[in-house]
């Protein structure tokens, strides 16, 4: 397979209907689509091999331009095609699962056309299970049904389609003003009634609606400003990315889109990492979707409540599920010939002390909300609290997962005195039961603990692990959690020192320079360079951090999505896409920058800063 039978990961749309999704290229084929939820095997999965994936394109049957947009404020999707006699639109979209009167399990491509006259070429080949079962075609009364071992699809059309070996053909001839449909009706949904135009109609207006809470007159966003919009498409990436039925949030919805194209470095990120926790429901809240941030905190204590401290996994099923098991998909070549392609993984297995960190910023951000915790849930937050105070010192894999054996790494440590710090906050200001005291004595050593081994002379900076003189861009979230204050000299000369060793670019950051045992490099990690504009715009270095926040909206797609990294080299988007990690990143560095220059509601102070404070709340 030659690379140019590959579309460009960030030329890519995205759509789902809050269980599932679906990537679609510009010239009209969708490419990715998992079922029936976003960690299922694929039905269609063009985006790691061409031949094997699976594919349902509806494009020109002779030379055209295709470009995308969204129809405004909406995750609905329109791919406009301009060919020599005419342009057509598809118009592609799903239901929200929960959320209107109409079959979920539906993918709906709308043709319409615009001027002129445009025949458009119909070619549907369903990959099942990852490629692996080859489907039966029967025709039916309403269309043409493919069958795999355990999923199935009808596919509905107002054209003849024909069966030709292992995929379904057809042609659209379309005149100035025509409309024409294609329904792809997945396991549960054949014989569902459907509506098409009612479906648009009712979907687009959901949409809208939701991101009514995000206007500038929303009553719950705290952001306004120059990238308010921009922070918006971030949003709604992020609810496509948030299971319906649980409140989880996927990494992202895809699988083994490298960060090495045609290396080693892929891995499937279609389930939710607790690491996650603080920085989504800042974001959400930020948004003013706290609904949304207080469905995902319900979610994660559900799963605090279920397990010991010390049995709770760094990942977990969007359903809560916690076998992961790490697998490789050996006949699929992989996106742009990026072996091997994995399902599962193992990162499940790890020790991961950060996480309890995270978890209690959640916590922290939430009870800002007003949601008070019931007796059981502080019992799990307690226990969470008292696991760390016996363990912050055991090595680990730290945030990147590294897989090998366990080190000191400083931000784990760094974390692990954020839960302390917020179970003593959290404990003090609401009156919850809690050893405080022998708190205050292991936060306070876990503190001098990072300054005199963390902290390195030489480097004169913050390492990534004890006895190492790598960088880590997680050094810049020191002053963010409020372990130390922005203008304390360490903080500064640990921002100077990654700006020197892991920028490329105006604004690039890698997420660390040590070896982490796997071959290959990675690109720049878009969320560090969120962190490095977060650290400078706190730290009141105010127009750099613009500078470089406009730099880095430069490579946001048109469309306005992210994946985990960019090439620096050629500004190609690389990993899975869309990362929830970048847009993440993306709101809350909009949202620290509004701080900085005023550009907040009236009263609105932005969530998880601490300021530069580094002495905790109960300690006046």
């Amino acid at each position: 397979m030659t690379e140019t039978e590959f579309t460009p990961i960030k030329e890519y749309g995205f759509i789902g209907n809050l269980e599932t999704c679906a990537l679609v290229a510009p010239n009209g084929s969708v490419d990715w689509f998992p079922f029936p939820h976003v960690e299922g095997a694929s039905i269609l999965a063009a985006i790691l091999d061409p031949e094997r994936g699976g594919r349902f394109q509806v494009s020109p049957a002779v030379p055209f331009e295709g470009t995308q947009q969204y129809v405004e404020r909406t995750n609905v999707l329109e791919t406009t095609f301009d060919a020599a006699n005419g342009t057509a639109t598809v118009t592609d979209f799903f239901p929200p699962a929960g959320k209107v009167d109409h079959p979920k399990k539906v993918l709906y491509r709308k043709v319409t056309c615009a001027e002129g006259s445009i025949d458009l070429e119909v070619e549907y080949e369903p990959g099942f299970d990852y490629g692996r079962a080859d489907p039966a075609f029967v025709r039916t009364e309403k269309g043409i049904r493919a069958e795999g071992e355990d999923e199935r699809t009808l596919l509905e059309a107002t054209t003849d389609l024909e069966i030709v070996g292992n995929r379904v053909t057809g042609t659209l001839a379309v005149e100035e003003g025509d409309t024409e449909w294609l329904l792809l009706r997945c396991t549960g949904a054949e014989d569902a009634d459907a509506d098409p135009e009612g479906a648009l109609e009712d979907t687009v207006s959901y949409w809208e609606e939701w991101v009514g809470t995000c206007s500038d007159e929303g009553s719950g966003c705290i952001f306004e400003g120059p990238w308010h919009d921009l922070a918006v498409r971030s949003g709604l990436a992020l609810k496509l990315l948030t299971h319906e039925e649980t409140g989880a949030i996927a990494a992202a919805p895809t699988t083994s889109l490298p960060e090495d194209i045609g290396g080693v470095r892929n891995w499937d990120y279609r389930f939710n990492w607790l690491r996650d926790a603080g920085f989504t429901v800042q974001a959400l809240s930020s948004l003013g979707n706290s609904e949304g941030a207080t469905e995902y905190f319900e979610w994660y204590m559900n799963l605090c409540q279920a397990d010991e401290p010390e049995k709770i996994q760094p990942l977990y099923g969007l359903h809560g599920e916690s076998d992961l098991e790490e697998t490789e998909l050996e006949h699929l070549n992989g996106y742009r010939n990026s072996r091997p392609v994995r399902i599962g993984n193992g990162a499940a297995d790890q020790t991961q002390l950060d996480i309890y960190g995270e978890l209690l910023l959640a916590v922290d951000e939430v009870l800002e909300l007003g949601r008070e915790l019931d007796d059981e849930e502080w019992d799990a937050v307690h226990d969470i609290v008292e696991y760390v105070r016996e363990v912050w010192d055991d090595p680990d894999a730290g945030i990147w997962e590294v897989r090998g054996p366990g080190r000191q790494f400083v931000y784990s440590k760094v974390m692990c005195w954020v839960a302390l710090d917020r179970g003593i906050d959290i404990a003090t200001t609401y009156g919850y039961e809690a050893p405080v005291d022998e708190w205050r004595d292991a936060r306070e050593t876990i503190k001098e603990d990072v300054l005199e081994n963390g902290y390195d002379e030489d480097t004169d900076a913050f390492v990534q692990a004890y006895g190492s003189d790598a960088l880590d861009a997680t050094g810049l979230l020191i002053p963010i959690v409020g372990f130390l204050p922005f203008d304390d000299e360490r903080v500064q000369n640990t921002i100077d020192a990654i700006e020197d060793r892991l920028l490329e670019g105006d604004v690039l950051v890698k997420r660390y320079d040590g070896d982490d045992g796997l071959p290959g490099d990675e690109g720049a990690f878009v969320l560090c360079s969120c962190w490095l504009i977060d650290a400078l715009a706190l730290s009141g270095r105010v127009e750099e951090a613009v500078d470089r926040f406009e730099s880095l909206i430069e490579y946001v797609s048109p469309l306005g999505l992210l994946a985990e990294e960019i090439d620096a080299d050629t500004g190609e988007q690389l990993g899975n896409f869309p990362q929830a990690f970048s847009h993440i990143g993306l709101v809350n560095s909009a949202l620290y920058l509004g701080h900085v220059q005023g550009y907040e509601s009236p009263g609105a102070e932005p969530m998880g800063i601490r300021l530069g404070d580094s002495v905790s709340r109960d300690d006046g």
